[in-house]
């Protein structure tokens, strides 16, 4: 039985190789029987392939990346200036109003708001003289600064008081959002500035005088990143950190400029 089945293939069979119809049918017939023909790339047409993806992820990815990184940092800004609105809140209903916490601009008065804040956030060091963990910034023009009075929270953001002023609306909260030994320490980039007092809690800087020209802000419409307390205004009011792909501040890779009363973003 084998034997008259090998025979009648033999005899029937149609060249896939010279039929054309069979070829272009991607079939070879052997009577009743269909056999299909597989068909593969060659190892130079991979390596092709290969490449192209190659060239593709190589320019897309590092935007990719960026972009993602800028998400996070805006979602942490905006987290840690919600977690600390709360916190300060609650110390002024157990404390009463913040200036009258003390009555002073002294390191001291820096310790008790700074423990009062902290009493209601999750934290996991209080830094001071002998306990080390001081946050560096270099702004502007302006040398790198210590601060002394700060604390290390849960989620790594280092918070440090900067400034007092008696509870009042100006107070200075410095907030490094990844840490005392990470990042660039850089303004605008991974440290921020937050202002607190006993009217308007922890708040940013007043967007009204920095796009309407007051003559001690005007300046800052010229590099929007190049101050911390600014930057902080940007990144909660606008939702973005496009300053980072300016080349001056303001100007975008496109020639559009940034500011506070017009375009809030880089294309």
């Amino acid at each position: 039985m084998l034997k008259r089945i090998v025979n009648y293939l033999k005899n029937n069979r149609i060249d896939c190789h010279t039929d054309k119809s069979a070829r272009n049918d991607r079939v070879c017939h052997y009577g009743r029987f269909a056999f299909y023909r597989k068909f593969a790339f060659t190892l130079a047409e991979t390596l092709i392939v290969m490449g192209i993806i190659g060239v593709v992820a190589a320019l897309t990815l590092p935007n990719l990346n960026s972009s993602t990184g800028e998400k996070e940092k805006v979602a942490k800004v905006k987290k840690i200036y919600q977690n600390l609105n709360d916190a300060f809140g609650r110390a002024q209903a157990v404390y009463g109003p913040v200036n009258e916490w003390c009555n002073n601009y002294s390191g001291s008065c820096k310790n008790r708001h700074l423990e009062r804040l902290t009493e209601f956030l999750k934290t996991t060091k209080i830094c001071n003289s002998t306990s080390i963990c001081y946050v560096s910034m270099h702004e502007g023009s302006v040398p790198p600064q210590s601060y002394s009075k700060s604390a290390v929270l849960a989620d790594g953001t280092l918070i440090a008081i900067r400034n007092t002023n008696n509870g009042f609306d100006d107070s200075l909260l410095l907030v490094d959002i990844d840490g005392p030994n990470k990042g660039k320490n850089r303004a605008g980039f991974d440290i921020f500035e937050f202002q607190y007092g006993k009217d308007k809690g922890v708040h940013v800087e007043d967007i009204d005088r920095l796009f309407l020209g007051d003559n001690s802000y005007v300046e800052y419409n010229d590099n929007i990143g190049g101050t911390a307390s600014i930057a902080t205004c940007w990144v909660i009011n606008f939702g973005n950190m496009d300053y980072l792909k300016t080349t001056d501040g303001t100007t975008c890779p496109d020639g559009t400029k940034l500011t506070f009363g017009g375009n809030h973003s880089c294309k």
